[in-house]
């Protein structure tokens, strides 16, 4: 699997707490206890002084164009050897925002919170995305006596410098026993918020803090659906049947589609069974759900061909994996019943 994070000569753009992760990557491993401050995990995942900047695309062309578009560089101070980056051409209305900024909107929207700790940062498509994730002090435990089955939240906060992505921050659970995300939406709690780089970021944290659900109402609403899920129960006949409703064998062996098929099914009745991560949970919804997930997460053929949206769906924030994973969610629950 490719991790399309940023690297040069050996460095990579990226730090977290803990373990390392599945690319085994790291500018810094924190220590699990250890106080990281915003300065410290901007500077470890080489995301400090930046200086990102806008210059008209009209100083850069020659005299003798009449250039009336309005468009503009988006230029940095390169983290690894201070040279400077041309990240996009943007139009007039683009509004910079830095690296430092988005740092200090995560930690306005959780208050200062001593509880929440930065988890990871890092740069992605050389630069021209980042992000940032902390801890939320909200950790949901299925059936504590048995399954003991745990799910973390987490403030995940990211922004592009090539006008592809808004300024964004979203609440996200994880299971800690697979590190695989579950952004599932639900009925009554808001779970992101978004700023377009037309705006400014002033003025709306107490917005992004109503709308992120901070008073833990999206919590409330994921530990329901967890629970339901958890509580359907399943046979290895029905889980069968599952995967192969949600997942159809083809008619036709287009350009190898059964053969990828057959892979599919394997893997996920693999994870379901077998896996480790599944062992507590298996025999139920929760568990068809996490099998899928984790396909999702970890396994699948990237869409791009590079692994951006591998990166992303494992961070928490590609729309369309998250969008695939609420449609597994309601239809294994009407499956399983």
């Amino acid at each position: 699997m490719a991790h399309n994070l940023e690297e040069n000569n050996g460095q990579v753009a990226f730090a977290l707490r803990g373990k390392p992760a599945w690319h085994n990557l790291a500018n810094k491993i924190f220590g699990d206890e250890e106080i990281v401050t915003t300065q410290s995990m901007l500077s470890e995942a080489k995301l400090s002084n930046w200086n990102v900047r806008l210059e008209a695309m009209a100083d850069h062309t020659p005299e003798s164009y009449r250039d009336s578009s309005g468009a503009q560089l988006v230029l940095r101070t390169n983290p690894f050897d201070s040279g400077t980056d041309v990240l996009s051409v943007v139009g007039s209305r683009y509004k910079v925002v830095q690296n430092e900024e988005l740092f200090a909107f995560a930690d306005n929207i959780l208050d200062g919170d001593e509880s929440c700790k930065w988890e990871s940062a890092g740069s992605l498509k050389k630069g021209k995305v980042v992000f940032g994730s902390l801890t939320v002090p909200r950790t949901m435990v299925l059936d504590p006596q048995g399954a003991n089955d745990e799910t973390k939240l987490y403030l995940i906060v990211w922004t592009s410098h090539d006008g592809s992505v808004a300024v964004q921050a979203a609440i996200t659970p994880v299971r800690v026993v697979c590190q695989n995300t579950l952004n599932l939406a639900m009925r009554n709690a808001k779970q992101s918020f978004k700023i377009r780089h037309t705006q400014t970021a002033e003025g709306k944290i107490v917005a992004a803090r109503e709308a992120l659900g901070l008073t833990f109402a999206y919590a409330d609403e994921f530990e329901k659906e967890m629970q339901t899920l958890f509580n359907a129960k399943i046979t290895d006949k029905k889980f069968s049947q599952i995967i192969n409703t949600l997942y159809p064998k083809p008619e036709k062996d287009s350009k190898g589609s059964l053969k990828k098929w057959e892979n599919k099914v394997v893997l996920i009745d693999e994870l379901y069974h077998n896996s480790p991560t599944n062992a507590n949970i298996k025999g139920t919804a929760w568990g068809a759900l996490n099998a899928m997930t984790e396909r999702l997460d970890y396994y699948r053929t990237a869409r791009t061909g590079n692994g951006e949206s591998l990166m992303s769906s494992a961070s928490g924030f590609d729309p369309v994996i998250t969008a695939e994973k609420n449609k597994l969610a309601k239809q294994i629950l009407a499956l399983a019943k």
